[in-house]
């Protein structure tokens, strides 16, 4: 009932577009800020924000937004992010999670490591049909972004300047589709998310997938080849 109450918050197309701005900006967000992207009030966004806090699916808390500190810094503004809870709705109720985190602690146990691997390159394959290798680095932000995966652009550390120039950085993904699995089982879980995605993109083509895993980001990043 709580996922189903979530999701009914968002109904309201204000608060969709509150939610979808912040979540998007992978980084703490302000009243300010998420009013002038969604082209309302202050205090309605203020208003919705808190809504979708109470809901579950954005988490607040408060910082400076000037950077500075002492006498005369202001006080604190609220600020938000996207909760890393999960939610989704079945009717009647279906437990997958469960399946699949049985599924993965068995896969472990037995050392199927090789296998999952193998399954999941052939199921990206297949995904990917009879298209060739992902082209570059702008077809491979859309094919990510179908998948759920909320890729973005990170400029490359040796070529900051060149922050326009998608050739010059690499994609890092906001959400894994695999989350709650990968959090119990990682080198497992992660090592089939590498491998989906190299059925999925190909490994001969101008870009390619390789582990890099941040904290609350994929474990996976993909740059040109």
């Amino acid at each position: 009932m709580e996922d189903i109450n979530a999701i009914a918050v968002l109904q309201d197309p204000v608060r969709r577009r509150l939610y979808e701005y912040v979540a998007a900006q992978g980084r703490e967000v302000g009243r300010n800020e998420a009013a002038e992207a969604a082209g309302v009030a202050r205090t309605l966004a203020a208003h919705h924000l808190d809504k979708l806090t109470e809901a579950g699916l954005l988490e607040s808390g408060s910082r400076r937004l000037t950077g500075r500190t002492g006498p005369g810094a202001g006080r604190p503004a609220k600020v938000y992010t996207r909760a890393r809870a999960e939610h989704s709705v079945s009717l009647p109720a279906r437990d997958y999670r469960t399946a699949a985190e049985l599924l993965a602690e068995a896969a472990e146990r037995a050392g199927l490591d090789a296998g999952l691997r193998a399954a999941a390159r052939s199921r990206g394959e297949a995904l990917r049909g009879t298209a060739a290798p992902c082209g570059g680095i702008a077809e491979a932000m859309e094919v990510l972004a179908a998948r759920g995966y909320e890729p973005h652009l990170e400029p490359v550390e040796a070529a900051p300047e060149a922050d326009a120039d998608a050739d010059a950085a690499v994609i890092r993904m906001r959400n894994c589709p695999f989350h709650a699995v990968a959090e119990r089982f990682p080198p497992l879980v992660c090592g089939m998310n590498l491998a989906l995605l190299e059925g999925l993109l190909g490994t001969d083509g101008p870009v390619r997938a390789r582990m890099d895993a941040r904290p609350g980001q994929c474990c996976v990043v993909v740059e040109p080849s």
